[in-house]
């Protein structure tokens, strides 16, 4: 759920920055600029929907929005943890959000800062990573990994006449009367997400979009101010296109939007024309955009 796609001034159809991502049951929010609580009532996501807050820096077009739903998580009593992330270096800037105003903190929020490249959090459904990006601040991006699985055969199954309970038990011990799991199934590769705000061009961005199904990256700028993006730590449509492209990316989602362009279509037309040929999305705000389906 796309909340805002404004860059660092909101216009009267963009909010500041916001995006809810709903992986098995769990909500994430990355990057809650200013207006974000609003923005989620617009779009039906409540505070218990929240189990982690992911911020990739602190500007405030990303990171304004705390307060506010730190404190709606308070208000609402959320009855379970939940965690955030957000450059370790940037941890008064944290602290000053979260108690910017007096209100009853009825809430335990984990603090889980992030100091260098490397996985977060593990849970069952996923791994969170981040990698450090190129901006005037310390910014980092976040890649969520799930992992893979097996996909069973009917054809080999019933080549070795396995079938009913015995199919659960074999998934569960992995080897049957002398067949193993590997001999009537295949990997279903986990799916990949990814998520990459403000930044130059560097190894980072390129880690975090590999091979993911779904990369939601900023493209701040178009190509013909490539020099002004460079200078202000952004990335233009077709820079965000090529990296999509070269890393084998197959939905792109384009946001962080410079308020000096009119016409969003423009940034499609580049994305193409620098040959990325996958799904592709600029975003606008309170768009849904479903993660694709497993290949």
């Amino acid at each position: 759920m796309v909340l805002g796609t404004a860059s660092q001034v909101p216009t009267r159809h963009r909010n500041h920055n916001g995006y809810l991502l709903r992986w098995d049951g769990e909500g994430i929010l990355f990057d809650p600029g200013e207006g974000t609580q609003r923005q989620m009532l617009r779009a039906g996501v409540a505070a218990h929907d929240l189990n982690r807050v992911c911020v990739t820096h602190f500007h405030g077009d990303h990171s304004l929005g705390l307060a506010g739903v730190i404190q709606r998580i308070n208000l609402d009593r959320v009855p379970h943890e939940i965690t955030a992330h957000y450059p370790r270096s940037g941890q008064r800037f944290f602290d000053r959000l979260r108690y910017a105003t007096a209100y009853r903190e009825t809430v335990g929020i984990t603090e889980a800062p992030v100091a260098a490249d490397g996985p977060l959090a593990r849970t069952g459904g996923y791994t969170l990573e981040a990698r450090k990006l190129s901006h005037p601040v310390e910014s980092y991006g976040y890649r969520i990994v799930e992992p893979d699985g097996r996909r069973m055969l009917p054809e080999r199954l019933a080549a070795h006449g396995i079938k009913g309970p015995d199919v659960g038990r074999l998934q569960r011990e992995g080897s049957l009367d002398g067949v193993s799991l590997e001999d009537v199934s295949e990997v279903r590769r986990g799916q990949r997400f990814a998520f990459v705000m403000d930044t130059r061009l560097c190894d980072g961005v390129y880690a975090l979009a590999d091979g993911c199904d779904m990369l939601v990256i900023e493209s701040t700028f178009l190509d013909e101010d490539e020099e002004l993006a460079v200078e202000h730590g952004h990335l233009t449509a077709g820079q965000a296109a090529r990296v999509a492209r070269d890393a084998g990316v197959r939905h792109l989602v384009l946001t962080h939007f410079s308020q000096r362009y009119t016409d969003p279509d423009e940034f499609e037309r580049q994305a193409r024309a620098a040959g990325y040929e996958g799904e592709l999305t600029v975003a606008h705000d309170l768009l849904r955009v479903p993660v694709p389906k497993r290949r």
